[in-house]
């Protein structure tokens, strides 16, 4: 039969017959070969080859020169939902195009957006996601995803990728490390941030993450059937993250064997498999002949992966599918530009703006000095892509100032370096490049522009080269990379103060850097000797500081930028080792503002950066994140005030990590995280950002001040822009619980509206709210509950500068005592103390103390005829008591359960005596040994 005539073909067939059509023509070898992230051809069917993995977080990343956007951080500060769409549209059409070019390789799954919970800053890859709130971020996600996707009723322009599901937010052992998320964490916080993409996006694929939750890799957690493509009907299909498959082997040791890890996570939901290819089928086989998998497991997964293929067009003509015309002039269109500079411009938050420093005059400057690395860098991040052009703030500040007087210095020193041991000059040797001690004249030595990343991360750039000195796969040092950049950023160096203007050099890895006795170059030491890393004398030529501040000291105003290289001291795999801005720059704005209190700061960060002293003195203060390819123009743009700023901080800016918990406690609640739960005060609030305009909250009035817990609250928000400038505004609307028998959020941000205003205008915004979205998890029943009482609305600038509120009576339920007679889940403690979640081998979670003394509790316990018994399920290896109180952890001792010693996860049922009056109290269990606790039920 011709191809063309299968009923696969067929597009009048409902379209899971024409997947089911498809199938049922393959063989199992066929099949096997359709698991991989690439896809085989089936040259036969007429089946083309496919990949399935674009990235495309901020713009097609790695594809060629492609559109690049800010950075999902600062796409996040836009609050903008409608230029999110729009972004996500531009980028599908990008996408498409590539695909056109090559379709086997250029694959219509966008492995975006990043909608992981930023619950701390110091995580690596919090340029990547879109905040600490699920609400904005899941608002952000749903418009990106639909953008993504197209509005089209059969077709889908390409297909976003939801990453990384589930609580992912450290890089700092990510293989191997297990996040503790309780019940109410995981559905108020961690799922929350995922579920709108599904449930109101549509979106057709996912991506696990690399973490295990509760002792269980995420690839093979229940989650991801039960919830993702159970309770939210998700109907694309789910990517394993690269070498997470395997990992689970290697990494977790969770499993013996890939075969097996490859089964279960098939099994589990995994359709699309992100491992090399050869091996993947290979192990796949040995699966089939163990008989870990059958034909069946794999028909599933296929037809996820083959009902998103057809509804991309790749098995209908052309002419009926709208997104097939898409071709190469949509990339790096004018529009896709203008889209870009947008962006950027909205994406800018004014953090300070004292007696309104800002907006600057440019017709009444005459010389305006620009300081700082950052000044005339645009710098991309690893999943930017390629730019195809770049602005530096510099060249957008020179362009605002046609005919002015612009200097700039980095602030950088500029050095010799000259071996201690010899005294010779450190010089450049060969067309490569190479480093090398020698020249006898230290003057002749070559020059380095020496940048401080802050911590240990230096960066050295050849004068003469105007390249990065870099350690190549000889390990040779050689001044020959055009960028820092790379997996492994082999530009960085650690230059170890080792006395007075003395210092040694060691690699990115933390190798020691040796001289070769036989021709001098310098080079890293063999990993398995003990050699003593070579020291220089660094003669400081320019001294940087000083530079900057003469030069800010002849200007009229002085704009320092200060913040981070997107590639060192905190990216993918690197965790940040603080959140406050590296020292060396914090000296370097002390030493302008000394020399010109006239000074602004702009800060270029992939993540909140905190400098309180910046806070304390100087007047205005500028963020953007990395911003792409219209960086200068959008920074140029705000700074002179061409465009009012409007962009809105996505996370709260703490001043220190002392206001922050230990960075893998993934509780928010207990660990007061995020604005909702911070009772202390933070640098900027979440949500903040200040405008030229002139915006006043007016007014806020409530359609009714009572409301049943399955109806709509409706309030109206009056604002007017009482001065003279016109702008944008985000009224935020955030809600507090008042009456509640357990911790709620402080307030939690429920809607949000970005609404232009201009000069002397007033508008209305009006926010509706079903009153379900008021609810908790509540764990003694293992549901949501709107809570009967009294809720406060408050709306607002930021979660910190509430301007108006008003209280509404809602009727809705009061939750009941808790009843323990029937069998509870551990890990449905009301409180806790030195404990974390791990597995239970006999189903779900088990409660696992940190020390002596950990206990659980569950409050408002009703025992309505006391208690005689209790029973657990428990595990321990070296034996244990578990001890059951009341009132509190110290309180009347109710029964104590002996567990005895057993093998590593040996369940078993246990039961003692107890004496519980009857009555309503509070249970603590207290653990006494290293004892698993999963169940508990008391008896009568």
């Amino acid at each position: 039969m011709d191809a063309a005539a299968y009923p696969f073909r067929q597009t009048e067939l409902p379209l899971d017959e024409r997947v089911q059509d498809l199938l049922s023509r393959l063989t199992l070898a066929e099949k096997v070969s359709l698991m991989p992230q690439y896809q085989a051809a089936i040259e036969r069917l007429g089946v083309g080859g496919y990949k399935h993995g674009t990235e495309g977080a901020h713009g097609i990343s790695w594809l060629g020169k492609a559109t690049s956007y800010p950075q999902p951080s600062g796409l996040a500060c836009t609050w903008n939902p409608a230029l999110l769409k729009r972004i996500g549209s531009a980028i599908g059409d990008e996408a498409r195009a590539f695909y056109r070019k090559n379709p086997t390789i250029n694959g219509l799954t966008l492995w975006a957006p990043t909608v992981d919970m930023e619950r701390d800053p110091r995580w690596g890859r919090t340029e990547e996601a879109y905040g600490e709130d699920p609400e904005l971020t899941g608002r952000l996600s749903i418009a990106l995803v639909q953008g993504i996707q197209g509005d089209h009723p059969v077709y889908l322009k390409a297909v976003a990728t939801l990453k990384h599901f589930l609580g992912n937010n450290n890089e700092i052992d990510r293989g191997v490390a297990s996040s503790s998320i309780d019940p109410r964490n995981m559905r108020e916080y961690y799922l929350e941030a995922f579920k709108p993409a599904f449930k109101e996006g549509g979106a057709q694929s996912m991506m696990t993450a690399y973490n295990s939750v509760n002792g269980v890799p995420v690839i093979l957690h229940p989650a991801v059937m039960e919830i993702v493509k159970g309770e939210w009907e998700m109907d694309g299909f789910i990517v394993s993250d690269a070498g997470d498959l395997f990992g689970i082997v290697k990494d977790h040791k969770y499993y013996d064997s890939f075969a097996e890890s490859m089964a279960e996570s098939i099994k589990n939901g995994i359709d699309s498999v992100t491992e090399e290819t050869e091996e993947t089928i290979k192990v796949i086989h040995e699966a089939f002949r163990e008989g870990l998998l059958t034909e069946a497991d794999l028909d599933r997964a296929l037809a996820n992966t083959f009902r998103v293929r057809f509804r991309l067009g790749e098995f209908d003509p052309e002419e009926g599918n709208p997104y097939t015309k898409i071709d190469d002039s949509t990339i790096l269109s004018k529009a896709h530009g203008e889209l870009s500079l947008e962006a950027a411009k909205e994406s800018i938050v004014l953090l300070k703006n004292d007696n309104a420093a800002l907006p600057l005059n440019a017709a009444s400057l005459s010389k305006v000095a620009v300081i700082g690395t950052l000044g005339d860098e645009a710098f991309r991040d690893w999943y930017s892509g390629t730019l195809p052009y770049a602005v530096t703030p510099l060249q957008g500040i020179i362009k605002k100032l046609a005919g002015k007087q612009v200097t700039f210095e980095s602030g950088d020193d500029r050095i010799i370096l000259t071996s201690a041991a010899s005294g010779q000059a450190v010089g450049i040797t060969g067309e490569d490049g190479r480093l090398a001690v020698l020249h006898d004249q230290p003057e002749r030595g070559e020059m380095f522009r020496h940048t401080a990343w802050g911590w240990t991360a230096h960066t050295l750039e050849s004068a003469s080269r105007g390249q990065y000195v870099t350690l190549t796969d000889a390990g040779t040092l050689t001044a020959s990379a055009d960028e820092i950049y790379g997996w492994y950023v082999k530009e960085s160096l650690n230059l170890v103060p080792e006395g007075e203007g003395t210092v040694s050099l060691r690699t990115w890895n933390n190798q020691p850097l040796v001289i070769s006795a036989e021709d001098g170059t310098i080079r890293a030491a063999e990993e398995q000797t003990s050699a003593e890393a070579a020291q220089f004398h660094k003669k400081v030529v320019v001294n940087g500081v000083e530079a900057a501040a003469e030069a800010a000291r002849a200007a009229e105003v002085a704009v320092v930028f200060v913040g981070n290289h997107p590639l060192l001291n905190g990216k993918e795999e690197i965790d940040r080792p603080d959140i406050v801005l590296p020292a060396e720059q914090e000296n370097l704005v002390k030493a302008v503002y000394a020399a010109n209190p006239n000074t602004v700061v702009v800060i270029v960060g992939s993540y909140p950066i905190s400098s309180t002293w910046i806070d304390e003195h100087i007047p205005a203060v500028l963020y953007t994140s990395h911003s792409g390819q219209e960086l200068g123009h959008a920074v140029a743009d705000v700074l002179f005030g061409d465009y009012s700023p409007s962009g809105k901080l996505n996370m709260t800016w703490y001043r220190s990590v002392s206001q922050l918990p230990e960075f893998m406690d993934y509780d928010i609640i207990k660990g007061k995280r995020t604005y909702m739960y911070f009772d202390g005060e933070p640098l900027y609030p979440f949500g903040h950002g200040l405008s030229y305009a002139q915006v006043n909250y007016n007014k806020l009035s409530l359609a009714a001040e009572e409301v049943q817990q399955d109806g709509i609250i409706s309030l109206n928000v009056e604002l007017e822009n009482s001065g003279s400038v016109d702008g944008d505004e985000v009224v935020q609307l955030y809600v507090q619980c008042l009456s509640t028998r357990i911790r709620r959020p402080l307030k939690q941000l429920k809607r949000f509206d970005k609404i232009r205003l201009a000069a002397g205008q007033k508008q209305t915004v009006t926010f509706t709210l079903p009153a379900a979205e008021l609810s908790f998890w509540d764990v003694s029943r293992e549901q949501y509950c709107v809570e009967d009482g009294e809720y406060q609305l408050m709306a607002g600038r930021s979660s910190g500068d509430i301007r108006l509120s008003a209280t509404i009576r809602l009727h809705g339920e009061t939750v009941p005592p808790r009843d323990l007679y029937a069998p509870v889940k551990a890990e449905n403690y009301d409180d806790y103390e030195a404990v974390f979640l791990d597995e239970c081998k006999a189903g779900g979670a088990a409660v696992h103390p940190v020390k002596e003394g950990a206990w659980i509790a569950f409050h408002n316990v009703r025992f309505a005829e006391g208690a005689a018994g209790v029973e657990m399920l428990v595990s321990s290896v070296k034996g244990g008591v578990v001890e059951v109180r009341t009132g509190s952890p110290s309180g009347k001792l109710a029964a104590t359960l002996a567990v005895p010693a057993g093998g590593e996860q040996q369940w078993h049922g246990q039961s003692a005596i107890a004496g519980v009056d009857a009555g309503t109290t509070d249970v603590y269990l207290v653990l006494r040994g290293e004892v698993l606790l999963s169940r508990v039920q008391f008896t009568v």
